[in-house]
């Protein structure tokens, strides 16, 4: 990454290879590092105080619901350990550093949230079967609590669920807490009033449901990142025209676009131009159109004379 918008370099090889690059679009990825530390710490004491609480009134719910925060404080600090070495200056190894943890963190998050919510929905079937007494004003005074500490946190990592699947994969995790220490305060609630023990492992079902239609889109997104697909918000055969129309541009080959990390976005492509090499103004024009438009801030492009003398030309070949 480099400290301006405009600052990219290009490089002019012998055999015509071009590059230019420059940072992601916009801004750089905000630190969300105190919001973290923040995040981390109100969930330890939580789980303490449930977990203490949960046990001094014999409610199963309220234990199985500390260790289910339990595992959010987890899910936490891998996105917060992701966030920082996503930020380590390349290696000779790990040329690109170590941007791509983010999105193993994110498909780690999205994996652990349905294994966690799969735990949560086994012990609902089994009280369903087999309703259990329940401490009602107990279980709905700490969910309370739970909700105001889980929604602080959820808002904590708001302004950057649309920027970055890591951090969308943390407000994720305490948006679903904060649904289901709301349920459980509902349930609580209901159960006083009715006496229907039944209700509380319904309501977790229900919350089950939900947290599940939201996780999916985490897994699906932070699979086909981790498998190197084209990022949701771009589009390449945009990409591709693009590039293609590009004066002295006879053809367009072997493009290729990839997530570098959960917010940054790289692109190769091989250049048919007769006329030869462009300059470097036209390298950096490029890179320049490529990273306000369309958000890709890595670009390498590779000039050629004849497209058919080169063996990656075929579509089919990678």
């Amino acid at each position: 990454m480099h400290d301006s918008a405009h600052d990219h370099h290009a490089h002019d090889h012998s055999h015509g290879h071009s590059h230019a690059h420059g940072p992601g679009h916009s801004h750089a990825p905000k630190d969300f590092g105190k919001a973290f530390a923040i995040g981390i710490a109100l969930n330890v004491a939580f789980v303490l105080i449930e977990g203490g609480f949960g046990f001094w009134s014999n409610s199963v719910a309220l234990v199985a619901d500390a260790g289910h925060n339990l595992s959010d404080v987890l899910g936490l600090v891998v996105a917060w350990i992701a966030a920082v070495l996503s930020k380590r200056p390349p290696s000779p190894r790990y040329t690109y550093g170590l941007r791509g943890s983010s999105i193993m963190a994110a498909l780690f998050n999205a994996v652990f949230l349905l294994v966690a919510v799969g735990a949560i929905a086994w012990e609902s079937v089994l009280r369903l079967l087999d309703p259990q007494p329940v401490a009602s004003l107990t279980v709905i005074v700490v969910a309370a609590i739970g909700v105001v500490i889980n929604g602080i946190t959820a808002w904590l990592f708001f302004s950057g669920r649309e920027g970055d699947l890591n951090i969308k994969g943390a407000y994720l995790h305490m948006a679903a807490d904060a649904a289901v220490s709301v349920g459980v305060v509902m349930a609580g609630l209901l159960i006083m009033l009715t006496g229907w023990l039944w209700l509380d492992p319904v309501m977790s079902l229900v919350i089950v449901a939900v947290i599940v239609a939201g996780t999916w889109g985490l897994l699906r997104d932070s699979v086909a990142m981790s498998l190197d697909a084209v990022p949701p918000g771009v589009d390449p055969e945009a990409v591709r025209a693009f590039l293609g129309r590009q004066e002295g541009v006879a053809a367009v080959h072997d493009l290729h676009i990839w997530p570098m990390s959960t917010t940054e976005i790289a692109l190769t492509a091989h250049l048919v131009m007769p006329g030869g090499h462009p300059g470097d103004a036209f390298l950096r024009h490029i890179a320049h159109e490529l990273r306000e438009h369309h958000a890709i801030g890595h670009v390498t492009l590779q000039i050629e004379r004849e497209g058919a003398t080169c063996p990656l030309a075929p579509d089919h070949v990678v």
